[in-house]
């Protein structure tokens, strides 16, 4: 089982703690973090804009991305929500095992 951390850039604490738990909750992740309020500049539709938001951390089993993709696309109302998965590429074996334990691999 592979190991990845999932980044999903909020326009709000309420909505990430929402995704948090429904992810947590049909154990599509193990756990999840919130950072922020952060400060995002990105080109929207031709305009340098600026932002804040909150960061999401998904932790969950590289098998469950697709089942958090669609999770996050459903409930966030972004056109296009930044998702990116980062591969953890050395994970403690207790570590692992916790998540192994308490996610189901889609």
């Amino acid at each position: 089982m592979g190991v990845q951390m999932i980044r999903v850039s909020c326009p709000n604490q309420r909505l990430a703690s929402e995704i948090a738990d429904r992810a947590v909750e049909t154990r599509l992740a193990a756990c999840a973090n919130i950072e922020g309020p952060v400060m995002s500049t990105y080109r929207w539709r031709g305009v340098v804009e600026q932002a804040w938001e909150f960061l999401l951390w998904l932790k969950a089993p590289r098998e469950n991305f697709s089942a958090l993709e669609a999770l996050v696309t459903e409930l966030h109302p972004y056109d296009v929500p930044g998702i990116v998965a980062l591969d953890c590429h050395q994970v403690s074996a207790p570590y692992a095992d916790w998540l192994k334990e308490n996610t189901d691999i889609s």
